[in-house]
């Protein structure tokens, strides 16, 4: 995604966000995923793994939707300032699939839904607002279910990131009961 000599990147490991100038490489903006995120912020294992970005030039917004949560987080590009601004979060009934702006500015959604896979949102007043009454949306939504059974595989699934993450395990409690165990075989060879 290059927007204008500047391109947006997530990071699977720290939860951010970060803003790159092209050209040059040069880091120019990070933005914090867990510190907006709203009530799964509370979550302190919780990572923000973005799966899907997208850019509407139309209105400079960039949509990001996270890997497991039922949330598209909205950002608009600053260029002239070189730095992403948090603008507004979609909630979703359930967990987000993908997230793309179509050829006209509106943002669509796919969702793990089978009766309203399609949400459909446009740009009203500096925010996205959910539009119910497009032909579009009605034809596209009965299309993908009519054919449910191609998604039928995907609903329910767990992180396709979990095996990105740095894991940690605390096995000195394990370390300690081993040494504590080498420690009496000795004493009874010694006997």
């Amino acid at each position: 995604l290059l927007v204008m000599d500047l391109c947006p990147l997530p990071s699977v490991q720290d939860s951010t966000l970060r803003l790159w100038e092209y050209k040059s490489g040069e880091e120019v903006h990070c933005c914090q995923l867990s510190s907006i995120c709203g009530p799964e912020a509370t979550k302190t294992d919780q990572k923000y793994t973005v799966s899907r970005i997208t850019y509407c030039c139309q209105v400079g917004d960039i949509a990001i939707l996270c890997d497991c949560i039922p949330t598209v987080y909205i950002f608009q590009l600053d260029a002239i300032a070189q730095q992403l601004v948090y603008k507004q979060q979609i909630s979703l009934q359930h967990k987000g699939w993908d997230v793309a702006f179509g050829e006209t500015g509106d943002l669509w959604i796919l969702q793990e839904d089978k009766e309203a896979p399609l949400q459909l949102y446009r740009a009203c007043d500096g925010q996205w607002k959910a539009v119910t009454d497009d032909k579009g949306l009605q034809k596209m939504s009965k299309y993908i279910q009519d054919n449910w059974a191609v998604f039928e595989a995907s609903v329910g699934a767990g992180s396709y990131y979990s095996n990105l993450y740095k894991a940690s395990f605390d096995n000195m409690d394990e370390y300690l009961q081993r040494k504590e165990e080498r420690l009496q075989q000795q004493k009874k060879k010694r006997q």
